[in-house]
């Protein structure tokens, strides 16, 4: 499944049908995030519930501490 996050196309096995699967991979695992899948901002408590399709556009926005 191809997806583009943050502008970049990337491939993804089948193993990543969801939102979830998509934030628990090693580069977004423990991150304070939000996720904006086409358009529309999705809540974490639906990221399990909310599936992924080839050819999304995903943003993902992580939080950075620091002064």
């Amino acid at each position: 499944m191809n997806l583009l996050i943050n502008g970049t196309a990337k491939d993804y096995s089948d193993s990543c049908r969801t939102v979830s699967d998509l934030m628990n991979r090693p580069e977004w695992s423990g991150r304070l995030i939000i996720v904006e899948l086409n358009g529309e901002i999705v809540s974490r408590e639906n990221y399990e519930i909310t599936p992924l399709a080839d050819g999304d556009r995903i943003e993902v926005v992580h939080f950075v501490g620091g002064g």
